[in-house]
């Protein structure tokens, strides 16, 4: 594993430190990680939207029903 040294703002730090002290993460370096993880399965779900919108516009409409979006939207979490 890549080790890196960064600075935290104060607010960010003492809310870092809260979440090992309650024992949500047992080290700040996991809980960087995870925030990490959670911005780039974000970042995949951004992605998909901006293709499925470019492909709409391009195309003009869709015949999927809202549901049919919705629903597809949501099995990128599972």
């Amino acid at each position: 594993m890549a080790r890196q040294s960064i600075s935290f703002t104060e607010p960010n730090d003492k809310w870092l430190k809260t979440q090992v002290d309650n024992q949500e993460y047992s080290s700040k370096s996991e809980l960087v990680n995870d925030l990490i993880r959670q911005a780039r399965n974000q970042q995949i779900e951004i992605d998909w939207i901006k293709a499925k919108l470019e492909k709409a516009e391009n195309s003009g409409f869709t015949d999927d029903s809202k549901e049919q979006i919705l629903a597809q939207a949501k099995s990128l979490n599972e």
